[in-house]
């Protein structure tokens, strides 16, 4: 291993004092640092004997991003992309001392000759929108796209080493790649597992040996003959599991457990020395269904995970730092074990970031978080030029290879929102260029990316990008020409002006893959990078947080719908209650979107309908500003983290009103029907007691289906409970069943809360002490006063 190499550039002098990036301005006050050209040094001494080796190499996991590299002045060779792993023959040119150089060149110089050089025609969108302050050209480089700044990031260009270094030296082989991917074949009804790995043979002749496959808790032992021949091969091998043996599949979270299978792969060759690889397997298919639906037109579209339909219920990921080497396993364990305890089992890694760490597909599958994989390409079109083209196809291999052993991925997606982008004409193309622009796109996803996943892994389905169409989007040529069609593939839907409230605004899909609403992070997490000048919703520090166009008055004006705005003359308390409202409206929003796209599951309506997905926008975020996240940086819940862990409860009663009716609907991801009884409660604003209480037995919640369970008009159920008007009173329900099953208590607004009658402030009081207990971690008590 060589150990991280320092800077050897000048000194930092033009660092401000308060040294966090994300502190205030700091983000434009470190803009000369991705100006400027780096190079990073050290001297190392060989760890080992230079002349008992064939083939010596240098390894880096990881080049962020365009760098010259050099050992002892002589020059191994180039880097242009992050997500490549680079591979360098020093054989001839290690000694026993050793100077290691890799100069960088600023990301944001390269990428805006790359731009220029590109005389032929222009490649669209030259820079971000003012708001996002942000650098140019992003599409031009390999590099993660969000570090040239996003609507919910700041611009920090990194250059650096971001993975690991090492040198690795070996006598005739060496195991570069090893995966294991498993399927079931119908026909005998027995698991396989493909086993491939790619070596490296530096032997001037073939060697022949032995690979012996053992998966005890499966009584599985297979012995295979094999050859390997010189240079880059792979030897793939077939293992049939014991059919006498009972195979735990892998299910995604709250559909089974999350088994998996210790196998050691041992390579005995004739060479002389022999390779142990302890991995482990996991037993799941996964099927994108595509599919005629009875009285609607177009194709349905869910994922069958070990044939069983699966409402996918989640979030969408995005880089959890500026900086990667800031994210270590305890952060991103806090944020994916959030994501499960809020009842997700699915989250889809957004094409703008990265490929994460091997450390996040491990947790995953460990918690049963099913993962929607784009690569990394997002709102923007690309070059296709041959160097490109070559650079991304090793990037795609290198990729598929490192991950596709994981069960949690069930979807790779060639970009994000770039057949939308050319279908709905974003970046104003003459209709006469288009054709220039639809054949670099098919180049691009279609004959390089598509072509390289489908002969690297046959394991799970491919989409080209998302939102799509999916097998319609192929038959019109790969551009659908509305991507945002309903009743194909997934769609992605943002409204900030319509009442969120309003459940007929929301598209009736096939699968909601993007949607949400903005909060700002609680104030608690924005004092850590702002001083008492910044406490003002109109303040310099709160505007240039905000990089979304318009964003804080959005949030503002969906607000202003429902809830009253502060009064108060005191300009922090103003603030406080200002950016505690956002996530309000943001929880309440995004309740209502998510739970229109639930209850929907298992109707049609005017061909509409049948939705089996639901990833809101987004999950993490990547530093303390408004965003559509809900969880802030530094993994705190916000609001809307604690309504999702109700919104996407296994069992769940959702209401909505249509014409003066109320409909509450069962929704279940259960596996089997329930016989459940369903509480309806009506309370005044005034008081805990209920005015009046309805309690249906025999309520039939079929598994895996939304159905309809309650109807009333609102003025029968008023009458019914007197003294109550629409804004005196408010419904809550839940369903109950045996055995303790009961789902969590829903509510349903009769009225805006700002014309609510009755409300008065809570008279809360909290205290907190620890007791001692036999274990060492202190146990936390909580006293609560009365409501008022």
């Amino acid at each position: 291993m060589l150990p991280r190499m320092g800077p050897s550039c000048r000194w930092l002098t033009q660092i401000p004092t308060h040294g966090d990036p994300y502190y205030r301005f700091n983000d434009v006050m470190y803009r000369w640092i991705s100006l400027d050209n780096w190079t990073y040094s050290r001297t190392f001494k060989t760890p080992f004997d230079i002349r008992k080796w064939q083939r010596i190499n240098l390894v880096f996991e990881g080049v962020d991003t365009v760098a010259h590299i050099l050992i002892n002045n002589v020059t191994l060779g180039t880097t242009d992309n992050m997500f490549n792993r680079y591979s360098f023959d020093i054989t001839s040119v290690i000694k026993e001392v050793n100077f290691v150089e890799v100069r960088f060149l600023s990301a944001i110089s390269y990428a805006a000759e790359q731009s220029r050089c590109h005389t032929a025609y222009s490649i669209p969108p030259a820079c971000p929108p003012p708001v996002q302050k942000g650098e140019c050209h992003a599409n031009f480089i390999r590099k993660e796209q969000c570090s040239f700044g996003w609507d919910w990031g700041p611009s920090f260009p990194t250059q650096g080493i971001w993975k690991d270094v090492r040198i690795e030296a070996y006598n005739y082989y060496h195991l570069i790649y090893f995966s294991l991917t498993p399927f079931f074949v119908k026909s005998t009804q027995q698991w396989s597992l493909e086993i491939e790995s790619i070596f490296d043979v530096v032997s001037s002749k073939p060697i022949a040996g032995l690979v012996t496959v053992n998966i005890p808790k499966l009584q599985t032992q297979q012995t295979y003959n094999v050859k390997l021949q010189p240079g880059e091969g792979s030897i793939v091998l077939l293992v049939n599991i014991n059919k006498s043996s009972t195979v735990e599949a892998w299910w995604p979270n709250g559909h089974g457990k999350q088994t998996g299978y210790n196998v050691t792969t041992t390579f005995t060759m004739e060479a002389g020395y022999q390779i142990e690889k302890f991995s482990k397997a996991y037993f799941r298919t996964v099927e994108l269904v595509q599919e005629p639906i009875p009285g609607s037109p177009g194709l349905s579209f869910y994922f069958r995970i070990n044939g069983r339909p699966i409402f996918i219920k989640g979030s969408n990921w995005i880089p959890a730092d500026s900086f990667q080497d800031r994210v270590t396993y305890d952060k991103l364990w806090l944020l994916l074990k959030s994501a499960a305890d809020a009842n997700m089992n699915a989250l889809r890694v957004w094409g703008g970031g990265v490929y994460e760490q091997d450390d996040f597909y491990d947790i995953c599958d460990e918690l049963g978080i099913m993962i929607w994989q784009d690569f990394m390409f997002a709102c923007a079109l690309y070059p296709t030029d041959q160097n490109y083209l070559e650079s991304v196809r090793a990037e795609v291999s290198h990729q598929v290879r490192r991950l596709k052993s994981h069960p949690s991925i069930i979807l790779w997606s060639g970009n994000n929102e770039n057949e939308a982008a050319i279908a709905s004409d974003w970046f104003s193309i003459p209709h006469a260029d288009r054709e220039v622009y639809i054949k670099d796109y098919v180049l691009l996803y279609v004959k390089n990316i598509r072509e390289i996943v489908l002969a690297e892994d046959k394991s799970r389905p491919f989409v080209a990008s998302s939102p799509t169409n999916g097998v319609e989007s192929v038959k019109e040529g790969w551009l659908s020409q509305n991507p945002y069609d309903t009743h194909y593939g997934d769609t992605h839907f943002y409204d900030y002006s319509s009442d969120c409230w309003n459940w007929t605004v929301y598209p009736k899909t096939r699968f909601a893959s993007e949607y949400g609403f903005q909060s700002w992070p609680s104030f608690s997490t924005l004092e850590k990078v702002s001083s008492t000048e910044d406490w003002s919703y109109t303040s310099n520090f709160s505007l240039h947080r905000q990089h979304h166009e318009n964003g804080n008055d959005q949030m503002l004006q969906q607000i202003g719908y429902h809830f009253k705005l502060p009064q108060t003359t005191d300009p922090i308390k103003k603030f406080k209650d200002t950016i505690y409202l956002t996530q309000v409206m943001q929880a309440q929003c995004t309740k209502t979107e998510t739970e229109f796209y639930r209850f929907s599951q298992s109707e049609i309506i005017n061909g509409e309908g049948h939705t089996m997905g639901a990833l809101y926008w987004q999950l993490n975020d990547i530093w303390q500003a408004p965003s559509w996240a809900s969880l802030e940086y530094g993994g705190k819940w916000k609001l809307l983290h604690y309504f999702a862990q109700h919104f996407f409860a296994p069992l769940l009663p959702v209401a909505y009103e249509d014409k003066g009716v109320l409909y509450i609907y069962g929704v279940s991801d259960l596996h089997t029907d329930h016989e459940l009884t369903l509480k309806v409660t009506v309370h005044s604003w005034s008081s805990l007691e209920p005015v009046c209480t309805l309690a249906k037995d025999g309520v039939t919640v079929r598994a895996q289906s939304a159905v309809p369970i309650y109807k009333e008009s609102i003025n029968d159920l008023l009458e019914r409970c007197r003294n109550c008007t629409r804004k005196s009173c408010v419904v809550t329900f839940y369903l109950v069943g045996e055995g303790g099953l009961r789902s969590p208590t829903n509510h349903h607004f009769l009225s805006s809360l700002k014309d609510a009658v009755g409300l008065e402030k809570a008279q809360l009081s909290v205290s907190i002490s620890h007791i001692s207990s036999i274990s060492s971690k202190p146990a936390l008590r909580m006293c609560t006063g009365t409501f008022g």
